[in-house]
């Protein structure tokens, strides 16, 4: 194993303090949350802030991507209460904002769209209901699964291409940067109802795992061309569980990523998140109402 850059001072996160973590855990029991599961740097921030970002169909995956921790191996069955227990907690909650993510499940016939679904209508049910932002994983490309997440208009799809496409026999061996890519592409494609906004698309990418400036460019040209509204770019942080997982190529600085984020702008995302701390559902429901507004 390589040494490992020192973890610079703009990383550092103030520790969530332990009578928030008991009142979430209590709140979210029953449930997964990426916050958790992923070792999300901000869980002290958005934790305080009562915000969480679900993670359903169970916690342990099919694909074993060299930068998540969380477990991969062969998954339970989806169980049918889970929508109605997120529902639930996010009323208990009071969210505005609902983040809805997943495990892959390539043992589903439908990569799990059907329950991603399920999870939409409940939430829908709630009074008010909150927006609803679905970050999915790639249905293998299969276009069907995907029109299905879609018709349950979320107000965000989200699909993290999550490096550049060099780097992807490394880092998500199990994955396709062109098949990420079209999934965005048919995302940004699909037609609004009448007299209702289009379903906002969104994707991200980290980066201090070996890419240049130059090719995150390229990626960011490659989500817009496709349609994408919404990025974000985020540091790279190895899993304490270190085993299999990349290595940090080095800790990208503070103005790298505003770079980045003037770079998007000018090529038209209606909303980008670049920096260090910066996660795909980082503040998603503040980017997602100014870039709707």
């Amino acid at each position: 194993m390589s040494e490992q850059p020192r973890r610079p001072h703009w990383l550092r996160v103030k520790a969530l303090d332990p009578k928030t973590r008991k009142l979430m855990s209590r709140t979210l029991a029953g449930l997964h949350t990426v916050c958790e599961e992923a070792n999300c740097p901000n869980i002290g921030e958005c934790f305080t802030r009562g915000t969480a970002t679900f993670m359903i169909m169970g916690d342990i995956c099919t694909r074993n991507c060299a930068f998540c921790m969380v477990e991969h191996g062969e998954p339970e069955p989806l169980d049918p209460g889970e929508p109605a227990r997120l529902a639930d907690a996010a009323a208990k909650l009071m969210l505005k904002h609902v983040v809805v993510t997943s495990v892959t499940r390539d043992d589903l016939t439908d990569g799990g769209a059907a329950h991603f679904v399920a999870c939409t209508e409940e939430l829908r049910r709630l009074e008010p209901a909150p927006s609803v932002e679905l970050l999915t994983p790639d249905f293998m490309g299969d276009p069907d699964a995907l029109e299905t997440v879609l018709a349950a208009r979320p107000e965000v799809f989200n699909h993290n291409v999550e490096t550049v496409p060099r780097l992807y026999a490394k880092v998500r061996p199990e994955a396709d940067y062109g098949r990420s890519v079209g999934v965005l592409a048919q995302a940004c494609r699909f037609a609004p109802m009448e007299n209702s906004p289009r379903t906002l698309v969104k994707s991200g990418l980290m980066v201090g795992l070996g890419e240049t400036f130059d090719e995150v460019v390229v990626v960011l040209g490659d989500l817009r061309k496709a349609g994408v509204d919404l990025v974000t770019i985020g540091q790279y942080l190895k899993p304490r569980s270190a085993g299999g997982h990349c290595d940090v190529a080095r800790y990208v600085e503070p103005a790298e990523f505003e770079a980045y984020s003037e770079i998007a702008r000018d090529m038209g995302f209606a909303g980008v998140a670049s920096g260090p701390l910066v996660r795909s559902s980082y503040r998603a429901g503040e980017q997602f109402g100014k870039a709707r507004s």
